[in-house]
Formats: structure tokens, C-alpha cells, sequence
């Protein structure tokens, strides 16, 4: 299409901003700021080997580990770095938490200070950058409390501790064949893909929509001895496909790179489950909610979805801790909806006789 009929990321913003009309334009100098840092990473990661970004990040004694336990790639501490230098100085921001932090970044003195808070995870699916498989970024924005925007003070944990519901934006980069920034605004959610001519992102896939049904689904089938009961159910059912309860057959995939999970339901439907299990009974789940669950589950909404801890609507969990972990089920609406019928059914009689339980591959 000629660039004249296609839409730029700052002409989509402003159109939506008419909308408002008493809207100062912080919200969308803001999204410009995270869209840049999605294009230097976009970048950095183009480069691999040949920018020398690629294995793990050095520590003191050893590799770096972040937050959460995990060993820090090298690509993981630029794109964190990238994204908190495209977004402290503009004036839009109260503060800034992020998955490879501990505690909430300040707005150093020198920048005035805002009326927004910015989660993100800098580089979701990092495990997978030496071996060149898709990775992206995840951001969420959230309006600071009143008194932190009055007062002017540094924000504190408690500060984003919102349910997903109130979030105002949400989106992800993808950094894969083509780069990417998916964004919801609360009105639906849009696509728009970098011209690397123009270092601009064009409005390319206007108003995604999730199919409500689907015949493919994604899980870490080597968790399966850990599964509750609903999602082993869930899993058999599928992979008995036609001669079995669902009467069709279904396509198992896994990237383990959340955002390209999220993508690839986003273009063609499907449904990914990362739910909690037994394997660590400390946890409540393994991904984080306020950098990955929510973000994600805040687009699969807006798209048509659904997204879910299987018990609960996901965007209804209240925060309790800045790094706090979640089970997460999400995409095409009717299957989500499936397996929280199911946890929501008394647990069926677990059995090795035929009488009274059914056999599944994942049965343990």
C-alpha cells in the first residue's frame, strides 16, 4: 500500500486523542517514548552476534541474576537500560517498575515528573535470543495515584499494585521476521509494523480480533506431572481429538516466548496456558502479573478474548507484590471460558480403574 494511505503510530495516537478533547498530549508523547525504545531494541537485537549482545550478562561472581532469580542475559540489561533512558526525561512519568529491578525507578530530580506509571518487561522470551527465535518487550502504563502526582513524591511499590482493569494502555513489540508494537488504548487493538526505510511504524493489522473458537493450543507439556486436575483434563480431551470428548482435532504448539505465543493467537486464534501447578508449591504460578499477565490479558480483552488465572478473571486480581507471580490461561474466548468451567467443577475421582476415571496421555 502507498505511504499515503497508510496510518503512522503519532497519526493513530493523535486521531485517537481528538477524542478527548481536553487531553494535554502526555499520554501520547509517552506511547512515542516506549515505541522508540521498542526500536532500539528492535535494532540491538538485529545486530545479534555481530553487536556483540548475545549470552549471559557477567556479575561480580559470576553471571548476573535479576530479581526473580533468573539469569540475566546480556540483551536483558540493555533493553532494560533502553527503556528506562527513552522514558525518565520526557515528563510523563511518576515512576517506573520493571521485571529486571527490585524496587520502583525514580525520575532522577532533573526531569520534571508526570501523571503516569510504566511497567514493562524489557525482553520477554530472552532464553531464546541465542538461538535467533522471537522475542519481544511487554509495557503496561497506569495512572499514578493522586496524591503521588500532587505531592510530587517518589513512588513506592503499593504505587502499581492496580488491577489489570485499570490499566489505560497496554502492548507488546515483536521482534521477529518483521518488528511489530501491538497497542490497546482501551479501544480495541492495533497493529502497526516498523518500515525500517522510515523508522516509522505503519498502522498495519487496524482492530484485531481473537476468533471465539479455535483448534489449537499451547502448554509446556513437560510440566504435565504438576498440572491440576482441570488443566490435565483439559489437555486429554484436546489431544484426543476426533474420537474423543471435543469431536475434532487440535495442534499443539510452544515458542516459550510469551509474546510470540500472544502474537500468533492474536493473528489466528488459539489458546496458551502457563497455569499454577505443584512443581514449585511456593509460587502461585510463573509468570509475573504486573509485567506480563496483565499487559497480555488487557489485550486479549480489548481483542475479544479472554484471559484468566482459570479461577478468576485475570484483569480482577488485585496486586499484593511488585514481582508477584500468577498462573495465566488466555486467547480464544470460548476455550478459556472451558477450562475455568472446569475449575470451577468438583475435582473428578483421580483412579486407575476405567470405571472410574478416563485415561490421557498426561495422566500420572
Amino acid at each position: 500500500m502507498p505511504l499515503s494511505k497508510r496510518t503512522t503510530l503519532t497519526q493513530f495516537l493523535i486521531e485517537e486523542r481528538r477524542r478527548f478533547p481536553d487531553a494535554r498530549g502526555d499520554f501520547n508523547a509517552l506511547i512515542l517514548d516506549v515505541a522508540l525504545a521498542c526500536k532500539a531494541i528492535a535494532r540491538a537485537v538485529a545486530f545479534g552476534e555481530l553487536g556483540g549482545v548475545l549470552g549471559n550478562q557477567a556479575g561480580e561472581t559470576g553471571d548476573s541474576v535479576n530479581v526473580q532469580g533468573e539469569t540475566q542475559k546480556k540483551l536483558d540489561v540493555l533493553s532494560n537500560d533502553l527503556f528506562i533512558r527513552a522514558n525518565e526525561w520526557g515528563g510523563h512519568l511518576a515512576g517506573m517498575a520493571s521485571e529486571e529491578m527490585d524496587l520502583p525507578r525514580q525520575i532522577p530530580a532533573k526531569h520534571p515528573r508526570g501523571k503516569y506509571l510504566l511497567v514493562f518487561d524489557p525482553l520477554d522470551g530472552s532464553s531464546n535470543i541465542d538461538v535467533n527465535v522471537s522475542v519481544g518487550s511487554i509495557f503496561s502504563i497506569l495512572r499514578a495515584p493522586q496524591e503521588v502526582v500532587a505531592s510530587g513524591r517518589d513512588v513506592a511499590e503499593a504505587d502499581f499494585l492496580q488491577p489489570g482493569a485499570q490499566q489505560v494502555a497496554a502492548g507488546y513489540a515483536l521482534y521477529g521476521p518483521t518488528t511489530m508494537l501491538v497497542l490497546t488504548v482501551g479501544n480495541g487493538v492495533n497493529g502497526f509494523t516498523l518500515d525500517p526505510n522510515l523508522g516509522e511504524f505503519m498502522l498495519t493489522h487496524p482492530q484485531l480480533q481473537i476468533p471465539a473458537d479455535t483448534q489449537e493450543f499451547a502448554i509446556n507439556a513437560s510440566n504435565s506431572r504438576f498440572w491440576e486436575a482441570p488443566i490435565r483434563r483439559y489437555v486429554d480431551e484436546c489431544l484426543a481429538g476426533k474420537t474423543g470428548p471435543r469431536g475434532k482435532d487440535f495442534n499443539m504448539r510452544w515458542i516459550a516466548s510469551m509474546v510470540a505465543e500472544a502474537h500468533r493467537i492474536l493473528m489466528r486464534g488459539g489458546v496458551f496456558m502457563y497455569p499454577r501447578d505443584s512443581k514449585e508449591p511456593a509460587k502461585n504460578g510463573r509468570l509475573r502479573l504486573l509485567y506480563e499477565a496483565n499487559p497480555v490479558g488487557f489485550i486479549m480483552e480489548q481483542a475479544g478474548g479472554r484471559a484468566s488465572t482459570g479461577r478468576q478473571p485475570m484483569l480482577a486480581v488485585h496486586p499484593t507484590a511488585l514481582h508477584q507471580r500468577i498462573g495465566l490461561v488466555f486467547g480464544s474466548k470460548n476455550e478459556v471460558e472451558r477450562i475455568e468451567r472446569y475449575h470451577a467443577e468438583p475435582t473428578r475421582v483421580e483412579s486407575d480403574s476405567p470405571l472410574f476415571a478416563e485415561r490421557g496421555l498426561f495422566r500420572v
